[in-house]
């Protein structure tokens, strides 16, 4: 049952297909194959019951709110603002690309739409100050990951739809590591930039930074609305993203006059066509989830890889491996569906808090994204940076070394997520 479900996956993946259809015709085969008394009827059923969750509703309006303000100006003031305050210093412009990213990952939650909103404006800042193509282009698709674990994050929200844990919960516990991360690459930032003896920037004056902070108070109230909301429980992570929705229309159509009436038609479409890829997926992880389930395959490869009896820190490495293998080679939302569902009752077996479960997974999809040979955000950068793999590749290892070891703390450390809750 398992050759038979593994070789349909491959074969269809050889074909190059895409991953939509080796994920509902392994299941498929499987149902035809081994289950010959189960209606077929049943995986129309568990395609539709995988996107009929209502917190799967935040997922559209959140990705249209980044949209908005990817075409808006919202990024150049955020920009703008950080820059006054750490420009100055050895780093400054690779700190304020981190912190940056970390500020639009509280907007957007993609760290793809954060390569494409801060890469275009910082790369070219960064070249200009003597960094060379892959630090700057290593810094950039490396910082954005920050966007998974800051809320809202739409691979918290995917884990939270197949597990059944706390979305608002999830959302809080991300920040301790996020800010984590970017204390890191602040930090080796900072070094870099002695070492390779980049110049420093003319230090701005209050009044510039007064100015600044002006013109991006109102952008920085989108991550004050959607974590004090959801913390005072004003309202849910679901009411959060059509608030954060209407917050950016106000701002782009009204207040900043960046976008017009008329180019909203051209940004719901591409909203449109994310939000479709993204339910599509879940759709089929949820047949593939549930017949591997049904089969008792999870049992079978967990009880041969981890035994009988496994400890909480056996469970958490072996997660772990198996997430940060996963999406080095497939897209984060799809190895979260199937492998979440193997692991999670294990790990509540264990006593591990779900929450932490879900911060070390959505931590590995990040480190993913940006891991050779098929992480998102390489594809991504090469794209928006018009360069070739190898050079984008280059400027990672630094990154994912230390991607590496926070999440060694993260393990050792569940209160570093869990003190907010």
């Amino acid at each position: 049952m398992v050759a038979v479900l593994l070789f349909t996956m491959f074969f269809f993946l050889l074909l190059n297909f895409p991953m939509v259809v080796p994920m509902i015709a392994a299941p498929l085969a499987v149902m035809i194959g081994f289950m010959p008394n189960m209606d077929l009827a049943m995986s129309v059923q568990q395609l539709i019951a995988g996107v009929s969750a209502q917190v799967l509703l935040s997922v559209p309006m959140f990705i249209l709110a980044a949209d908005i303000m990817c075409a808006g100006n919202t990024t150049k003031r955020l920009l703008d603002l950080v820059e006054t305050f750490v420009g100055h210093i050895h780093g400054g412009m690779a700190i304020t690309t981190a912190a940056t990213c970390t500020i639009f990952g509280a907007i957007s939650g993609s760290t793809q739409a954060t390569v494409v909103a801060i890469g275009k404006p910082m790369r070219q800042r960064l070249l200009k100050l003597g960094y060379s193509d892959s630090a700057s282009s290593g810094l950039i698709i490396n910082s954005a990951i920050i966007a998974l674990l800051i809320p809202p994050s739409i691979s918290m929200i995917m884990y939270a739809v197949v597990t059944g844990s706390s979305v608002g919960d999830l959302f809080i516990a991300g920040v301790g590591p996020g800010l984590l991360i970017l204390l890191f690459f602040s930090i080796y930032s900072y070094f870099y930039a002695k070492w390779a003896k980049i110049p420093l920037q003319p230090k701005a004056n209050w009044e510039q930074r007064a100015a600044a902070f002006k013109k991006a108070i109102a952008p920085l109230g989108f991550p004050i609305i959607i974590f004090v909301g959801i913390y005072s429980g004003i309202f849910s992570p679901t009411e959060a993203s059509a608030i954060a929705v209407g917050y950016a229309l106000i701002l782009e159509l009204i207040v900043f006059r960046s976008i017009r009436v008329r180019d909203l038609h051209k940004i719901a479409l591409s909203t449109a066509v994310v939000t479709c890829a993204v339910y599509i997926l879940v759709a089929g992880g949820q047949l593939f989830s549930w017949v591997i389930s049904y089969a008792k395959i999870p049992q079978m490869l967990t009880g041969a890889i981890l035994g009988t009896d496994p400890s909480a820190i056996k469970i958490l490495v072996t997660v772990t491996v198996f997430f940060f293998v996963g999406c080095m080679f497939v897209d984060s939302l799809v190895v979260i569906i199937i492998l979440s569902p193997i692991f999670f009752p294990l790990a509540m077996q264990a006593g591990i808090d779900p929450t932490h479960l879900g911060i070390v997974i959505t931590l590995q999809a990040a480190i993913g994204s940006i891991s050779p040979p098929f992480g998102c955000n390489i594809f991504t950068g090469c794209a928006i940076f018009n360069r070739p793999y190898l050079d984008i590749v280059k400027g990672i290892p630094p990154y994912l070394i230390m991607l590496i070891a926070i999440t060694v703390i993260v393990i050792a450390f569940p209160q570093l997520s869990l003190f907010l809750l």
